[in-house]
């Protein structure tokens, strides 16, 4: 577990000057994803990435300082306890920093915002809420039906 937190440590990385203003949303009444908003959503992944590899930091270095010394059994399985829950958060960030340098991708590809699978333009909303979708809301729901309907055969 502690080497899916190296892996994110050890990934380096410098967030670009700020090409969007702080203050600046995305809006419908512009073109859909013209450069400004383009720098607005790969400041705002980047941005979510670092906080990412900040908190994964912090668990590693709370790992390496604060070893479990509990001589009380109960107080010492409820400290592995919430270490088991700590790892997994940091494997599932892990998991979502890959999803986040995919979305990065796409925006170098020229394909951020779009549904994969319509092609439709995804909603700013949507995309403000979770940066990293790759389909439509009801593209989406779609695949989570045929995803129930096949778990269920």
């Amino acid at each position: 577990m502690a080497t899916a937190l190296n892996r994110v440590e050890d990934s380096s990385f410098e967030l670009p000057a700020n090409d969007a203003d702080d203050d600046y949303r995305p809006s419908a009444d512009e073109a859909f994803m013209n450069s400004r908003q383009q720098a607005y959503f790969r400041m705002k992944l980047l941005r979510w990435k670092e906080a990412i590899r900040k908190e994964a930091e912090t668990t590693l270095s709370q790992l390496q300082v604060e070893p479990l010394r509990e001589a009380d059994l109960t107080d010492r399985a409820s400290s592995e306890t919430d270490w088991s829950i700590e790892l997994r958060t940091r494997d599932r960030q892990r998991k979502l920093i890959a999803k986040i340098d995919a979305a990065l991708r796409r925006l170098d590809e020229g394909e951020y915002g779009f549904c994969e699978v319509t092609g439709e333009p995804i909603s700013l909303g949507r995309l403000e809420a979770r940066p990293i979708a790759t389909m439509t809301v009801e593209a989406q729901e779609r695949h989570e039906r045929n995803e129930k309907v096949s778990r269920e055969d």
